[in-house]
């Protein structure tokens, strides 16, 4: 089968994944949607000689480089390509569903998932008193990952100058009340074709109020309880994507979901547990296209 992997060159998830699918079937095609054309009137989809349309199928690792609007602009590129028959895995619908973080949450809240409470607002002031009822609150951007722009603010008379600068750069804002995780981590829960499948925690090593490994924590492995499972796995059907992670929070007033990944992670799995979660992942899609 000639199935190519949508992802960044030299990103090593995306390399990953591109390998393990040369493994099992000998093709190797990794694409940077930055360098695609589309072409509406034939359906043709061109990345360098290839004409991605006629491919056996298509796996999205990455979208871009950075999160930004722009990507989902991308993946109606690949939606387009769904319509015409290309087995897309996960279905870009659902990558777009999760990819807007305020898009995420909405869906997460309408379906009764427990998340930090949080706020939504263009308004400073109203900002303000959400910070002043939290206490302390992360801002967080609606298109990032990795904690990339986050910050956390706290109630005090720094608060308004924090919020004004923060502001000019993103008029919608994104404020979540900030949670005291228990021993200092939380979890990535993951689910390939909608089953569990692993769960790993991701731990802090010093004072930063995340558990990223840019921040410095680490990749541990760890047993969830029922609950937990239930929790993320209620939180990942309602996106229906073939490859997640869902990210949970252990706190006293029990389990909050953070977010469901648009595309999950391979390495927090390989170092806490082992598994070659992007071999797992090719072969779900190899199943899936064979029917």
């Amino acid at each position: 089968m000639r199935i190519g992997v949508v992802g960044t060159r030299g990103g090593w998830s995306s390399e990953q994944l591109a390998d393990a699918v040369a493994e099992k079937t000998g093709f190797r095609l990794l694409i940077e949607m930055d360098k695609v054309r589309l072409d509406l009137p034939s359906g043709r989809c061109m990345y360098e000689d290839t004409d991605i349309a006629g491919l056996d199928g298509l796996i999205i690792k990455k979208i871009g480089s950075r999160y930004s609007p722009d990507l989902l602009d991308r993946l109606e590129i690949l939606r387009f390509l769904k319509t015409r028959g290309l087995p897309v895995f996960s279905d870009p619908l659902s990558i777009i569903r999760v990819l807007d973080r305020l898009s995420c949450t909405v869906t997460l809240q309408a379906g009764g998932i427990p998340m930090p409470p949080t706020t939504i607002t263009e308004n400073i002031e109203l900002a303000l008193e959400a910070v002043n009822e939290y206490g302390r609150a992360i801002f967080k951007p609606l298109y990032t990952s990795k904690a990339r722009g986050m910050f956390m603010l706290e109630h005090g008379p720094q608060a308004r100058d924090a919020v004004e600068r923060y502001a000019r750069e993103y008029r919608l804002m994104y404020i979540q009340k900030a949670v005291d995780l228990e021993e200092g981590k939380d979890l990535g829960v993951v689910f390939l074709g909608g089953q569990y499948l692993t769960t790993y925690a991701r731990c802090k090593t010093n004072d930063s109020w995340n558990t990223t490994t840019a921040s410095g924590g680490r990749y541990a492995p760890f047993e969830p309880s029922e609950e937990v499972l239930e929790l993320a796995s209620r939180a990942q059907k309602l996106f229906g994507l073939d490859f997640t992670c869902v990210d949970v929070a252990l706190t006293s007033d029990g389990p909050y979901v953070f977010e469901v990944s648009a595309f999950g992670g391979f390495r927090g799995i390989r170092d806490s547990s082992g598994m070659n979660a992007a071999a797992l992942y090719v072969d779900h899609v190899l199943q899936n296209i064979a029917g």
